[in-house]
């Protein structure tokens, strides 16, 4: 099945013979050590494409070892093998650049997936990489390489009970890889619940995480489970966590330590079984730096992180995914379009996609609605994408640097000065009130209320 052996390096003799047994069956080839020191200097001679590395070696850390690994070949693969109470180590190694980790004790058939799927991103399969490291998991569309990485990683800490910390601009699916990451696990048959921190009043957040009693507050007319105890046996989803108020950062801290909810004016704790998965479209980072978000609480969650990258780095993704989604609008809408003009396509590559794919979603089923098939030209775009072409073309070519003015704000009240400001930030990110808040420095549940009442006539 492989040009090139792999290295199993396992101190225990039993488990090295099943391991080495179940791979040749598959067909690979398999050189074993049974030591550190045996391991490195195998490596050293071989420098095989895919390494499986038992953590727990008896003349040193395999961790230390598995980066002298890939000190010797960047590209090797490295899967390591952990016990069940070695998961942070697990994690470790994550970190500092292996591929995928496997907690004992595992099936033959996840031993073999791990296996395929580094050999299919080490690219020394012969081109037959296995199906289940091509095809995307959950809803991705795209094989692109930024997105492999994401694919990869996704597959590797799913059945992990590790924390996943997704970041990345609105728009660019980190929803899709949480229930990715769900649906791969072993709690796929437990509840998804996602809860979007940044669009609750800060004030309802924590009846809205923990649940509440009946009478505990104003408006409290019955129990209330909350996200966390609705998750219970699955994964609970915190989208734009960074939102969360300081009080209530401290609230999840104690709950991801102890895996106990108090509802609001409960007086008795309960236990649940939560798998945390979160994820912000703000740089973590800073948000840490300048306070607005605990540290303790970012290093606790922060264990598995996942970038999702943006379209515009994406390449011929842009492609695959509008053609998908004109071939689903083109069925919903009952529509006859089954193809993109040469000219759209070359529009849709250059474009920088500041909503993502959320956007270019947006503009496909704009087309379809507006127009029929059996092809969609430029003409059926949307007029502010040929202004953004444009734009960006006018922009290349002066290197101008676009002056402020005030035309058009002078005379009005300040109300109205804000509501356009707001309006127009968020028009010019892609219709996102997350990234808009991020812009204007504010918080995204602020902008929801301004808009709701905007609506209401306010």
């Amino acid at each position: 099945m492989t040009d090139q052996p792999l290295l199993l390096v396992e101190d225990t003799p039993s488990l090295q013979l099943v391991y080495q047994a179940v791979l040749k069956t598959a067909g690979h080839t398999v050189r074993c050590a049974d030591n550190a020191a045996e391991g490195l200097s195998t490596f050293k001679t071989m420098k095989p494409p895919v390494v499986l590395l038992d953590l727990m070696l008896p003349d040193r850390d395999g961790l230390d070892l598995m980066r002298e690994f890939l000190a010797i070949r960047p590209d090797a693969h490295v899967i390591v093998i952990t016990a069940n109470g070695s998961i942070n180590k697990a994690v470790a190694a994550m970190r500092a650049g292996a591929h995928e980790f496997l907690v004992k004790p595992f099936d033959e058939q996840r031993l073999l997936s791990a296996v395929g799927n580094a050999l299919a991103a080490a690219g020394r399969n012969g081109g037959t990489p296995p199906a289940t490291g091509t095809r995307p998991p959950g809803e991705f569309i795209g094989q692109s390489e930024p997105m492999r990485q994401v694919y990869d990683k996704i597959r590797s800490v799913a059945r992990s009970m590790a924390t996943v910390f997704i970041t990345g601009e609105s728009g660019t699916g980190k929803e899709l890889c949480a229930q990715a990451v769900h649906d791969l696990s072993n709690r796929a048959q437990g509840p998804f619940v996602p809860l979007n921190c940044g669009a609750i009043p800060s004030e309802l957040l924590e009846s809205e995480v923990f649940g509440h009693v009946k009478g505990s507050f104003t408006g409290a007319i019955t129990d209330k489970p909350g996200a966390a105890a609705t998750a219970d046996g699955g994964t609970l989803f915190l989208d734009e966590i960074c939102e969360l108020d300081l009080n209530l950062q401290t609230k999840l801290l104690r709950f991801l330590q102890t895996s106990t909810i108090q509802p609001v004016g409960a007086a008795r704790l309960r236990k649940v079984n939560v798998r945390i998965i979160c994820a912000t479209n703000r740089d973590p980072v800073q948000e840490v730096r300048r306070g607005r978000f605990r540290e303790d609480l970012f290093y606790r969650l922060h264990v598995v992180p996942i970038r999702m990258p943006p379209l515009r780095e994406r390449g011929a993704d842009v492609i695959a995914l509008a053609e998908a989604a004109l071939d689903r609008f083109a069925r919903e809408e009952g529509r006859k379009f089954n193809a993109l003009d040469t000219e759209v396509k070359d529009l849709l590559l250059h474009l920088t996609w500041p909503g993502n794919v959320r956007q270019l979603l947006n503009v496909v089923r704009h087309a379809v609605v507006l127009n029929d098939g059996p092809t969609v030209t430029r003409a059926m775009l949307p007029m502010e994408l040929h202004h953004e072409l444009d734009n960006a073309a006018t922009v290349t070519d002066t290197a101008a640097t676009p002056k402020v003015t005030l035309d058009g704000l002078i005379g009005r009240t300040l109300a109205e000065v804000e509501r356009l400001v707001i309006e127009e930030t968020i028009t010019r990110h892609g219709g996102s009130v997350p990234k808009a808040a991020r812009v204007l420095d504010v918080s995204p549940s602020t902008l929801y209320r301004k808009i709701d009442i905007w609506k209401a006539g306010g």
